[in-house]
């Protein structure tokens, strides 16, 4: 039993249902944020080029963006949901140390704690994964029926 499995089955034998609530609003949350970045993608673009990313900032806006929607969406149906995380905990790091730090923790407007909220969900749903209540348990269920 590799890694995953065990993982698995650890967190579907203490699985409360608020969980699955909590990764379907993370998913959300994940997809509007894309959303909002393609609505403004100049403003990404201006955003990361005041990092050390200045170079890439356009490709690295738009791989942003698409990673949230497409990640938001898996996310919140469950769908390889530690694939979706693993994606998104780049980016959610990248935007507490270069992007949110310089703005301090207290400050108005700081999106700081709320990036650091979302990075430790995320890290989360990828040690304990989408749950029974996801897309990815009816595709196990649907296997096994198959395989008989």
């Amino acid at each position: 039993m590799n890694i995953t499995q065990k993982l698995d089955k650890w967190a579907y034998a203490h699985h409360p249902r608020w969980i699955d609530l909590l990764r379907i609003v993370l998913g959300i949350i994940i997809f509007l944020k894309g959303f909002f970045f393609i609505r403004d993608t100049g403003k990404l673009v201006d955003m990361l080029r005041q990092t050390n990313f200045e170079w890439v900032a356009f490709a690295l806006a738009h791989y942003v963006a698409f990673a949230h929607l497409v990640g938001g969406v898996m996310i919140t149906i469950g769908l390889y949901t530690r694939l979706a995380t693993v994606v998104q905990l780049p980016i959610l790091l990248g935007a507490v140390i270069f992007i949110n730090s310089g703005t301090g923790f207290f400050s108005l407007n700081s999106e700081l704690p709320f990036s650091i909220l979302v990075l430790l969900l995320l890290a989360f749903f990828f040690v304990y994964g989408s749950g029974p209540s996801s897309a990815d348990e009816a595709l196990v269920q649907e296997r096994k029926e198959e395989n008989g």
